[in-house]
């Protein structure tokens, strides 16, 4: 008899399943090695960076286009002069901490505007060979590091010229919150531009400059650690199949001081879309290092919840072993006696009485195989019912055990996985995932308004080279601006009138030249989706904009952000203008508390985003939003949009959430091994075990002629061999004894 089929197999694997869950149930709701630092707080490190790192990619990146489009708006027109070009430059974007063009025969600088420039580092081969004119870091006298952006101007009526701007490498300019750093790194490791450190002059204690030495030692180190790391492709420093941010980013884990750990994420330039291939930014090397020192905490009830996963797990095993021993007791040891005593008079040997189980289909083979016996010895007719017979019509069976050993191991299975290690609205969520999530939203925030400035400027730097006298050629700059920006989804020029002459793209929508009404505008109200309107005067037309529509889809896209929930952008009124997952034009915020949040952000413009957030308690769900009003500057600035973030704190990878996850799973698991297990059973013994309790009784009443045929290589099927051997020598002896009766009466019919 095979010992993969039939019986033992199943509950065999029911035993290993119960002893590897009660281990894994020990392990992950027991006691172990806490976590120097939660591995939420990690993750949201590691989120803050990559958002940082974004705002950096993009920022370069667009200051590096604007400077270059601008070269080649300049390159179709007429000669302009130095001191017109900067100026014009200066006006349209106010990005440049320096602008500088000089002459590229003689070297000579023709006008400068801001800082000045170091021009020591031009040299050949800046201006030739595949690296020309490629972005350079450059470090001043000040031993501040600054980006050099270069273009060329080429008329065909004069030498030709190099526009040059600079600009720091600044972290965005948002407030980060206490405690927190960001830094700009090389890929040496050295510093570039810090941000969020405290001023020397602030520090009136030898402990607080004390402490900030330690940070700014931990800060080096950790800048160090991340160049290292974010040397690494993209590829190879994710875990196979993992997604995300496109580049390198991690976290890292630093010394401990005063109570508090340092902790840290950083992330590498990378291109938003990694099918666009590495843009500007990304080429230079750089990364973004995020650093908070967090103070460990650590529940009082942690100790209990651990001992309640010991326990857990210890009465997994008791009923383990009761369930297993159940199995053994009321299906496993009669199913082999039956298989012995089937086999027995299969091979003739009949001299003692079968031993019939007790009760369930094993009574009524083992009765059916009693009377099978009388039968072939002699000692009783064709119909008489043996020993056991009565117990044998108990149609109980072998479901009974089963359904009992399902109630003992759900006795474990439903407290673990819906009782255990519950969470309700008295969690604690740490108050730096508050802050992170404060932080966050500013930062979205941040590059949504800069997002909307760039679009107006860039309307401002497209609207100088219209010429209405020319409608072609000025559909045709609306068709290439519409190619080059993909923020728009239609241009077109509107006059005073309110006519369009000239448009690309979608329909227009109605603009107004109302001084009162900003050069960035929402309506649309009752439609599908709001309509976001940037305008720029046209020079030489009074009363005629050039207007750009920004696409929602763009606006979506940038407020999608990993660990951030849902975030959307609402007007003064808290009503939807773009959102990170689906929403309806204008309609209201989910939550009463979070319109609230909004209102009050709004009062607090100027104090920053470290005064708009809060937790949402809600019956048994928390739920940590944040709100960021536009504030920093440009026409974007005063728009009265805010961005609101929110999501609920059991997403977040806090303890006692993650907990009440594993004390699911581990419920979950145990209800699988249950299904599997039992299922195992019914399907490959129980059910064939009544059909041959019903074909052995029918042998047993004289059904001779039906012929058995075992189905599976099990010990039910070797009780079917041996039924069939039954049978046949059943069929024999009524041959027999027929041929004996028939024989008298052939020899008195002869005399």
């Amino acid at each position: 008899m095979p010992l993969l089929g039939g019986i033992r197999p199943p509950i065999a694997v029911l035993c290993l399943l119960i002893v590897a869950l009660a281990g894994l149930t020990a392990k992950v709701l027991g006691p172990g090695g806490d976590a120097v630092v939660p591995q939420a707080v990690l993750t949201s490190q590691q989120h803050f960076a990559e958002d940082g790192a974004i705002a950096l990619r993009a920022s370069i990146d667009e200051r590096v286009t604007d400077l270059v489009r601008t070269a080649e708006a300049l390159n179709k027109g007429e000669r302009v002069e130095p001191e017109d070009v900067l100026s014009d430059l200066g006006k349209t974007y106010q990005k440049w901490t320096g602008t500088t063009v000089l002459n590229l025969e003689s070297g000579d600088v023709l006008a400068a505007r801001g800082e000045r420039i170091p021009l020591a580092w031009i040299d050949k081969g800046v201006l030739t060979g595949e690296q020309a004119l490629t972005p350079r870091m450059v470090r001043l006298e000040t031993g501040d590091v600054r980006l050099m952006t270069m273009a060329v101007l080429d008329w065909k009526d004069g030498p030709q010229q190099l526009l040059v701007a600079s600009n720091s490498l600044a972290v965005p300019n948002v407030t980060m919150g206490p405690f927190r750093t960001m830094s700009v790194v090389a890929r040496d490791g050295e510093i570039l531009a810090t941000a969020g450190f405290e001023e020397s002059e602030a520090l009136n204690s030898d402990k607080q400059r004390e402490e900030l030495a330690f940070l700014q030692k931990q800060m080096s180190l950790l800048s160090d650690q991340a160049a290292a790391h974010t040397e690494k492709h993209p590829v190879s420093a994710k875990k196979p199949g993992s997604r995300g941010y496109p580049g390198v980013s991690g976290t890292l884990l630093g010394d401990d001081y005063s109570g508090r750990v340092t902790t840290a994420g950083y992330a590498s330039l990378a291109s938003s879309d990694p099918e666009e291939g590495d843009s500007v930014a990304a080429g230079l090397g750089l990364t973004v290092v995020a650093m908070l020192p967090v103070v460990q905490q650590q529940s009082a009830a942690d100790t209990g919840r651990e001992l309640y996963g010991l326990i857990a797990a210890g009465a997994l095993i008791v009923l383990g072993l009761v369930a297993a021993a159940l199995l053994w007791t009321t299906a496993q040891r009669p199913l082999l006696r039956l298989f012995l005593e089937s086999r027995r008079l299969a091979r003739g040997d009949l001299t003692r009485p079968v031993s019939v189980p007790r009760w369930g289909e094993a009574a009524r083979i083992g009765a059916a195989l009693e009377r099978m016996r009388t039968q072939l010895d002699g000692s009783g007719s064709d119909t008489d019912e043996g020993p056991g017979a009565g117990r044998g019509r108990i149609r109980f069976g072998m479901r009974v055990p089963l359904a009992v050993t399902a109630v003992l191991l759900l006795l474990w299975c439903v407290p673990v996985g819906l009782l255990l290690n519950r969470t309700d609205e008295s969690v604690s969520v740490p108050a730096t995932m508050v802050n992170d999530q404060r932080d966050r939203t500013d930062l979205v925030a941040d590059r949504v308004r800069r997002a909307l400035n760039e679009a107006q400027a860039d309307l401002v730097s497209t609207s100088r080279l219209i010429d209405l006298d020319d409608p072609n050629a000025t559909g045709k700059l609306l068709t290439d601006a519409l190619r080059e920006h993909t923020r728009y989804q239609a241009l077109y020029v509107v006059t005073g009138a309110g006519e369009v002459a000239a448009r690309a793209g979608g329909d227009p929508h109605a603009w107004s030249d109302d001084k009162d009404l900003p050069l960035v505008r929402v309506s649309g109200k009752g439609g599908k989706k709001p309509v976001v309107q940037a305008g720029a005067p046209v020079p030489g037309h009074k009363g005629t904009t050039l207007v750009g529509e920004v696409r929602v889809e763009f606006l979506n896209s940038l407020l999608k952000r990993p660990g951030l929930g849902e975030v959307r952008v609402v007007d003064a009124d808290a009503r939807t203008l773009a959102a990170s997952d689906g929403f309806l034009a204008f309609e209201g915020l989910p939550d009463d508390a979070l319109p609230d949040l909004v209102r009050a952000a709004g009062v607090r413009v100027g104090a920053g985003p470290v005064e708009n957030g809060l937790l949402i308690r809600d019956g048994g769900s928390v739920t940590v939003a944040a709100a960021a009003p536009f504030s920093g500057g440009g026409v974007a600035s005063d728009l009265g949009w805010t961005v609101v973030s929110w999501q609920d704190a059991g997403h977040l990878q806090i303890a006692a959430y993650e907990r009440e996850d594993r004390s699911v799973l581990a419920g979950l698991l145990g209800l699988a091994a249950i299904v599997v297990c039992l299922g195992w059973v019914y399907l490959v013994v129980a059910r064939p075990l009544r059909a041959l309790a019903a074909d052995a009784e029918k042998l047993a009443d004289g059904d001779l002629k039906t012929v058995h045929f075992p189905r599976y290589q099990d010990e039910v099927g070797a009780v079917v061999r041996s039924l069939e051997l039954i049978r046949q020598q059943l069929q024999a002896r009524r041959q027999n004894q027929a041929r004996r009766s028939a024989e008298p009466r052939l020899g008195t019919g002869g005399r």
